[in-house]
């Protein structure tokens, strides 16, 4: 059974967990409201059941509980984000796939992108779901240029259409390992490549007939990224390490705070494990 969003949000609130094993990052005492935030979210006092929206009472759900567990287990080791809800909603929409379809998720990584960011921003991360550790990141990602007006700015226009050149948001299956070859400054250049599954249904699910790909690009250096064709691509030797790693049932999420996609995607509103 499905649960709506404002089931969710309580469900989570009320998961209990401890908040141990938190590591910040050095540096970063001062965290800001975003991610002060989201460890407030992680670290809420436990309740045993929640009131449904018929009035019925329920234990919160594997997948909520694995969820609140990765985000205390995280959310200190992360930087800023743009929305106070980024994590939680990648460990939700990611457990919750992992849950209703487990042959599918055969490996447990997570390639998250806080797309809420400038191209300037180091907006990715590389978790290990297992572990619950960060592998790499924060690291620079590049987004469509269907998505932003400016080279560099912080994308806005989200689409799963053919020729919109856009950043598909939501999540995705890593699938198979290739050679991709792209143009950048006029010349061809070869990197590694991944295929994707976008799983969430009216959001990226043409991704793969689109050809949004996970991709090395030499336009994406370590300071900031240049505008893909609507992949999430990175530097060409951090492509070279982590998609092998990620390829043939990982998964990735690519967030943005945008509203309506927030409210109707499948995989943040809630699944009973």
């Amino acid at each position: 059974m499905r649960l709506n969003k404002k089931i969710l949000n309580a469900a989570v609130g009320a998961t209990a967990v401890l908040f141990a094993g938190v590591h910040f990052i050095p540096g970063h005492e001062n965290n800001g409201p975003v991610l002060n935030k989201a460890i407030e979210i992680a670290t809420r006092p436990p309740v045993t059941t929640v009131e449904t929206a018929t009035g019925e009472t329920t234990a919160p759900s594997s997948v909520e509980a694995a969820a609140r567990n990765a985000l205390a287990k995280l959310s200190g080791a992360v930087g800023t984000l743009s929305h106070p809800e980024a994590l939680k909603d990648a460990f939700q929409a990611y457990y919750a796939y992992k849950a209703e379809h487990p042959s599918s998720v055969k490996k447990p990584y997570l390639y998250f992108v806080d797309y809420g960011q400038p191209a300037t921003a180091k907006r990715g991360y590389f978790f290990d779901m297992n572990k619950l550790a960060i592998v790499e990141g924060p690291f620079t990602v590049a987004h469509g240029r269907g998505s932003s007006a400016a080279k560099y700015g912080v994308p806005t226009r989200f689409s799963n259409a053919s020729g919109s050149a856009a950043t598909s948001l939501g999540l995705y299956v890593a699938q198979e390992l290739y050679r991709f070859t792209g143009h950048a400054s006029g010349r061809l250049y070869s990197a590694t490549g991944m295929r994707l599954n976008g799983v969430s249904e009216g959001w990226n699910d043409n991704a793969r007939a689109r050809g949004v790909v996970a991709h090395g690009a030499p336009y994406v250096t370590a300071s900031t990224s240049g505008r893909s064709e609507g992949c999430p691509a990175m530097e060409p030797g951090r492509a070279a390490r982590l998609l092998p790693r990620l390829a043939n049932g990982g998964m990735v999420f690519l967030f943005a705070p945008n509203a309506k996609w927030m409210a109707g995607d499948e995989w943040l509103n809630g699944s009973n494990g």
